[in-house]
């Protein structure tokens, strides 16, 4: 009897073709961020492993980002791993870890044809040496696209980031570089990882959770909250416009009328 995990490997090519979207090209969000959800589980339904489902995710991150590429996103920011996950099995973690190494020497290529340029948003010192090394080459072979911005929020933590802000924004008043009197939130938003980046439009969840997991949390305080019950690694092109098309029926207010 074939091994399932073998057997899922040789299905990975076998996907139907997406589906070309029937979607307003004018009016596509700038910035969409993902919680990539549901890999565990995802494994789990078919007898699989959990590192079976999150290496079926990593191959389903390229596959979206040339979707969004493709309509004319700007910015897709990908929830790839929160400093909360380090409370995960070790084994899990060492793998979860290792998916860089693989990713992006794999699909770099095809990343710099399409002019996307990748960066990451979280913490650096806490990733181990082979991670870290694997992201900085692939910011570095990117850092002239001036395509589609990749955004991996790798060791990222939405209070983290609020606090390092305000303590950042602290040492500024202490040292006479910042003045409380010129604190808006414009300003603030300076003190954010993502200080260079739109605040997402778009933010999508996969597993049918419905949380936002300590997620850009100062960021998504405007964005369209958009949710699937399929898991990421299901998560296709067409599900991915399904969601582009449901945030252009919207009509954003922003807390006007």
């Amino acid at each position: 009897m074939l091994n399932p995990f073998k057997k899922w490997l040789g299905n990975l090519e076998k996907k139907d073709a997406p589906i070309s979207p029937s979607i307003d090209l004018a009016n596509v969000p700038t910035h969409v961020a993902i919680i990539m959800d549901g890999n565990g589980r995802w494994a789990k339904q078919r007898g699989l492993p959990r590192v079976a489902g999150h290496h079926s995710g990593m191959k389903n991150v390229k596959k979206i980002t040339i979707a969004a590429n493709d309509i004319g996103v700007k910015v897709l920011t990908m929830y790839a791993f929160s400093t909360e996950n380090w409370k995960r099995p070790k084994e899990e973690v060492e793998f979860l870890m290792k998916l860089p190494q693989e990713f992006f020497p794999m699909e770099i290529a095809e990343l710099v044809e399409k002019n996307v340029r990748i960066r990451m948003t979280g913490w650096k010192e806490s990733l181990p040496d082979h991670t870290l090394s694997a992201i900085e080459d692939a910011i570095e072979r990117t850092k002239h696209n001036t395509g589609l911005i990749l955004n991996f929020a790798l060791n990222y933590g939405g209070r983290k980031e609020i606090l390092a802000g305000i303590q950042d924004m602290v040492q500024d008043v202490q040292a006479g570089t910042f003045h409380m009197e010129d604190l808006d939130e414009e300003t603030f938003s300076s003190y954010m990882l993502t200080e260079d980046l739109p605040d997402p439009d778009l933010l999508i969840r996969t597993s049918g959770e419905l949380r936002l997991s300590n997620f850009l949390l100062w960021q998504l305080a405007y964005s369209e909250l958009w949710f699937t019950d399929a898991y990421w690694p299901e998560f296709t092109e067409d599900i991915f416009y399904q969601a582009i098309a449901e945030y252009q029926r919207r009509a954003r207010r922003y807390g006007g009328i």
